[in-house]
């Protein structure tokens, strides 16, 4: 029987063998930078050079037993996405409402300086 280690580093490493072999299919340089990491040479579109790199884990969960969920981790993250879209979109309307009201109180400001010009 083969120990969990050895299961999930071979888990891994069928992934990133897969992983490698289509980039490398569609003209991509692949170099393994560790034993869970590949690196990919990449230009942006300004021809600035930089470097993808992409890890490999396979987690198992917290130390108090609790095991790894990926579905429920997905669900938080998407979670928390939308309450910061939202929370964005609160902060813009509260923007735009301070200055709506700033330019009414600059344009009655305006206002009454040019009505004490003329008296």
């Amino acid at each position: 029987m083969a120990t969990k280690k050895f299961l999930t580093d071979s888990l891994r490493a069928r992934y990133i063998s897969l992983i490698s072999e289509f980039l490398a299919s569609k003209g991509e340089e692949v170099l393994v930078t560790a034993s869970n990491e590949l690196t990919i040479p990449v230009v942006d579109d300004e021809q600035n050079e930089n470097f993808l790199v992409l890890t490999f884990k396979i987690p198992s969960g917290s130390r108090d037993g609790e095991p790894y969920d990926g579905y429920i981790v997905a669900q938080d993250y998407a979670d928390r996405q939308k309450a910061k879209a939202e929370k964005a979109k609160a902060t813009a309307e509260e923007k735009a409402r301070k200055i709506a009201r700033d330019e009414k109180m600059r344009v009655e400001k305006a206002r009454l300086k040019a009505e004490r010009e003329v008296k």
